[in-house]
């Protein structure tokens, strides 16, 4: 019975972090004075003041990001950096 138990948990364990993969989230960052989009669960520590997510897509991440008022509004060239960059 214990095996079940265990292999359950492993299951559940492995289950949950492939789930992770393609999630956006939007993270404040004081030492740059922006918000970006990470594609991995933020720690809030340092210079990382919130986290907000996960999203589904990067679609998502940026609507999410131009409604959250504590983000700075992102320059068209900026965005279209962040684009290229990925």
């Amino acid at each position: 019975m214990k095996r079940f138990i265990l292999a359950g948990a492993l299951l559940l364990a492995l289950g949950t972090a492939s789930l992770a993969d393609g999630l956006f989230w939007v993270v404040g960052n004081h030492a740059t004075g922006k918000c970006d989009i990470v594609t991995s669960n933020p720690v809030i520590i340092g210079d990382i003041w919130f986290g907000d997510g996960p999203y589904k897509s990067k679609a998502d991440a940026k609507l999410a990001r131009s409604t959250i008022r504590a983000c700075p509004a992102v320059a068209p060239d900026d965005e279209k950096d962040e684009d290229s960059a990925n």
